[in-house]
């Protein structure tokens, strides 16, 4: 099962309804001692952002259109009888099974990957100041919450772009879960600045209030996000004075001293101020590259070799114990797939079995742990009289 990086998907919506996933099955073995053909990979497209973890808990970032990491496994083929073939043995009525392939639930996160993050309480204009700099259409109303899901766009200058997210649901407690901004600070965490906006003419509280509270859970979020550079915006200049509104800038220059890239007062209204923040923006975005991906080195597809000898490593590999009824259990991950491989039903594959046993040690351990001839032995799901 592999997760492509495809530059034409945009958000994870497309896999809501399609939960389970199966990769295709391999093909049979042929006659002429031909291996059967490898089963397809099922490869589910995700945009780019998109962060997992692999069945084996191995973590993946898709940050480039094209990447590829795989998060489960197929199966190993087994050999044909023609494997087992000795001079004693020329013609053996048995052959190795298939392993399961890997499968698990694996979550699918995905983090913009905007350059800049717009951030500020509910009706601080962060949705109206997008559609103005950039060519983005949020939605815009009077009512908190508006919007609901992250929003991009794109301001372009003449040497360089930078793409904004519109970061919603920012409220007092969103690193602890409360409303709706707890979902959307991961997003920030892609950003290499952030535009904060304060409403300069809130219907209700205070606007120092309303932008320390957006600190607090900046930092409360965990991810570094209070060191990203900011760049404060005044919003909706247009509803005070004129001649206040520079009295105003300064009194939050002063306050928030060399801690921030600089305040500006802006009008979402009117357009007053915009095109300096447009200018502001792209001059102080710095020259960060978008985070490299874990999923570059991600572990290849691997080929069975022609001969495999399952050998575990002395003790380490595996050990035995004693059951309350008296059988003996043989714990190992080698141990137990050479069994999963063979069918114990039948008596010459039994036999083979028992003879690696013998090559490999367990014998030797069963006998020092206690073990009888006649005695139950468990491995795996398997459970059978040893006569050994």
């Amino acid at each position: 099962m592999v997760l492509v990086c495809d530059a034409s998907k945009r958000d994870l919506g497309a896999l809501k309804g399609s939960k389970h996933f199966r990769a295709q099955r391999g093909k049979h073995g042929e006659g002429s001692n031909r291996h059967g053909a490898r089963g397809e990979e099922t490869e589910i497209l995700v945009p780019a952002g998109t962060q997992a973890t692999t069945v084996d808990g191995s973590a993946i970032d898709l940050v480039e259109p094209g990447q590829r990491a795989v998060v489960a496994h197929g199966g190993r083929g087994g050999h044909g009888n023609k494997r087992f073939a000795t001079s004693t043995r020329q013609a053996p009525r048995f052959a190795e099974n298939g392993t399961s392939g890997e499968g698990d639930w694996i979550e699918l996160q995905l983090k913009l990957l905007a350059d800049v993050g717009l951030v500020g309480l509910p009706n601080a204009g962060k949705s109206s100041l997008l559609s103005r700099l950039t060519r983005a259409t949020p939605k815009v109303a009077d009512y908190p919450f508006t919007t609901l899901s992250p929003v991009l766009g794109t301001i372009e200058g003449d040497e360089r772009q930078a793409v904004i997210a519109d970061i919603p649901g920012l409220i007092e407690g969103a690193a602890d879960g409360a409303g709706l901004g707890h979902e959307f600070l991961a997003h920030v965490e892609r950003c290499a600045m952030l535009v904060h906006l304060v409403d300069l003419a809130p219907i209700e509280g205070d606007p120092v209030a309303a932008y320390e509270t957006v600190r607090s859970e900046l930092s409360a979020h965990g991810a570094g996000l209070e060191r990203l550079p900011e760049l404060v915006v005044l919003t909706k200049r247009d509803l005070i004075e004129a001649g206040q509104v520079e009295e105003r800038r300064e009194e939050w220059v002063q306050r928030l001293g060399d801690g921030v890239l600089d305040v500006l007062a802006v009008s979402s209204a009117t357009g007053e101020g915009l095109e300096e923040l447009r200018s502001r923006i792209l001059a102080e975005l710095p020259e960060t590259p978008l985070p490299s991906s874990g999923a570059e080195g991600a572990p290849a597809a691997e080929f069975e070799a022609e001969h495999r000898v399952y050998r575990p490593a002395g003790e380490g590999g595996y050990w035995v114990e004693r059951e309350e009824d008296g059988s003996f259990r043989v714990l190992g991950s080698g141990v137990e797939m050479l069994f999963e491989r063979h069918d114990t039903g039948n008596e010459e594959a039994l036999a083979y079995l028992e003879q690696r046993l013998i090559e490999i040690g367990v014998i030797s351990a069963l006998t020092r742990a206690g073990f009888e001839p006649g005695d139950d032995v468990r491995i795996g799901e398997h459970e059978f009289e040893l006569h050994v």
